[in-house]
């Protein structure tokens, strides 16, 4: 089934972000309901991707599974369904939620870039640094850093977030957290990388996002790893000098580029074929990463 919204009435809702509703499970633990909404531009759009939930929770889910390692996550391995009354209920939630710990979220997010693109290579082109981090000489669009980089940023209730130095991130959450967050994000990057390069697919960056538990211990939360979360490319399709192609909403921003819309709600409709693109990119990272399809 298609998911714009979800509505489980057995549980209080917490809240509804551009892409996951939240509802509470006692005072520990809380459902993330993963729908198929889209936002470009941090609207959401009025039409929802198919499958794009589904993928978005079974991609994180073996991400998180493949690097429990590195760092404990907040998956409690309980079955959403078995949380929620009734088969209306259950459906909405099959495939495309997850029970996990409540935490106390760390107000920053942890990025890592390998690659310079996007607002790092504007950064780079303006100033020769990203994030306040200096890079050599020389270095062109796409290009592959000597190193991963780590550019933390301030999560924004609304529009966009603001990067900051990894110096006012300690200054946030204490030196020792942000050490820490820092360490594990590299670590993440780095064996994703490794394992995603051996499946045809370049991370170019990533964000990750942590919690504290109530013994003030770092935990992974929310997604990882997902095309909404990173920049994935085809590792066939790579050339340093211009943006590869990426398996996630590119098709939609394209799109809405060609449109006098200025960016603000109401979002316009999108074609049939624009959203059978998307939907098709997000089941092939899928596919590729993991062998897995969505039924």
């Amino acid at each position: 089934m298609v998911l714009f919204d979800s509505n489980i009435k057995s549980l209080p809702r917490l809240g509804r972000g551009k892409v996951r509703d939240i509802y509470a499970i006692g005072d520990d633990k809380m459902m993330i309901v993963v729908t198929d909404r889209l936002s470009a531009f941090d609207v959401v759009l009025p039409d929802p991707i198919p499958d794009k939930g589904q993928v978005l929770t079974e991609l994180a889910n073996f991400w998180f599974d493949k690097l429990v390692h590195v760092t404990r996550n907040h998956l409690t391995g309980i079955d959403p369904q078995s949380v929620v009354t009734g088969e209306e209920e259950k459906a909405q939630v099959r495939g495309r939620a997850i029970v996990v710990k409540k935490l106390k979220p760390l107000p920053v997010e942890a990025v890592v870039r390998g690659y310079l693109i996007g607002s790092g290579w504007k950064d780079y082109q303006a100033s020769g640094a990203v994030c306040g981090i200096r890079l050599p000489k020389g270095l062109q669009q796409a290009q592959q850093l000597p190193e991963p980089i780590f550019t933390p940023a301030t999560k924004a209730e609304s529009g966009h977030d603001e990067n900051i130095s990894f110096e006012r991130m300690c200054e946030i959450v204490g030196k020792d957290i942000g050490a820490r967050v820092k360490e594990i994000s590299i670590q993440l990057y780095q064996e994703a990388s490794e394992f995603a390069a051996t499946k045809g697919i370049i991370i170019a960056d990533t964000k990750f996002e942590f919690g504290l538990d109530d013994r003030n211990e770092i935990v992974l939360i929310d997604e990882i790893l997902t095309a909404d979360s990173s920049r994935f490319w085809p590792a066939d399709q790579y050339q340093v000098g211009s943006s590869p192609p990426s398996y996630d909403k590119q098709f939609v921003r394209d799109y809405l580029e060609t449109l006098a819309w200025d960016k603000t709600p109401p979002a316009p409709k999108l074609p049939a074929d624009v959203i059978a693109r998307t939907s098709a990119k997000y089941r092939e990272a899928l596919e590729k990463l993991t062998g897995k399809s969505i039924a």
